[in-house]
């Protein structure tokens, strides 16, 4: 039985290697699972085996005026990886990319989200970056950050870090945001 549909949105980040876990945690819990990536998370993710995992296209950039849409509505996002690009210009409101545009649209909509931001202790020390982050939990997003959740590392080491991406933190966290619309 279907939970809804889920909009995986997967930024430019080694982590987006991996989504098709979340993918598959997502589906097993009842998720028709649509994975959305930034024009750099592209660069990371196999787009076929995604499709194949999904059922559904991969999609990146925004349709052409007129087209029909490909992927069904979402009732709930999760943002993972999201970068600090990415956050930055959600909670400036820049809808500049199809992934932002989802968030952007899915925030107005009272979609529920959850947004589990993985970058480095330099990046991740910025006062835009952090006051973003404030930004979005103010407006009702659930924000996944801290060395709680992901402890930042080093610049240049993302890639080593990949396995600990807890994954399974933005399934529960949804899962509590769901619930307690219920």
């Amino acid at each position: 039985m279907s939970r809804g549909v889920l909009y995986c949105i997967a930024c430019g980040s080694p982590v987006a290697r991996d989504v098709g876990r979340l993918v598959t945690m997502a589906q097993r819990q009842g998720w028709d699972v649509c994975v959305v990536v930034t024009p750099d998370g592209r660069k990371f993710v196999d787009v076929p085996a995604l499709a194949l995992l999904t059922g559904h296209p991969v999609r990146t950039l925004y349709k052409n005026p007129g087209d029909p849409d490909v992927l069904p509505a979402p009732d709930a996002i999760i943002v993972a990886p999201a970068t600090v690009n990415t956050v930055n210009k959600w909670a400036a409101g820049i809808a500049d990319t199809l992934a932002l545009g989802l968030v952007v649209e899915g925030q107005g909509k009272g979609l529920p989200i959850v947004a589990m931001p993985y970058t480095n202790a330099a990046m991740g020390s910025h006062p835009a970056f952090r006051e973003s982050l404030m930004r979005l939990r103010s407006w009702g997003v659930t924000v996944l950050f801290g060395d709680d959740v992901v402890p930042l590392h080093p610049p240049g080491t993302g890639e080593l870090h990949r396995d600990s991406f807890p994954w399974h933190a933005a399934l529960e966290a949804l899962e509590a945001r769901v619930t307690s619309r219920s």
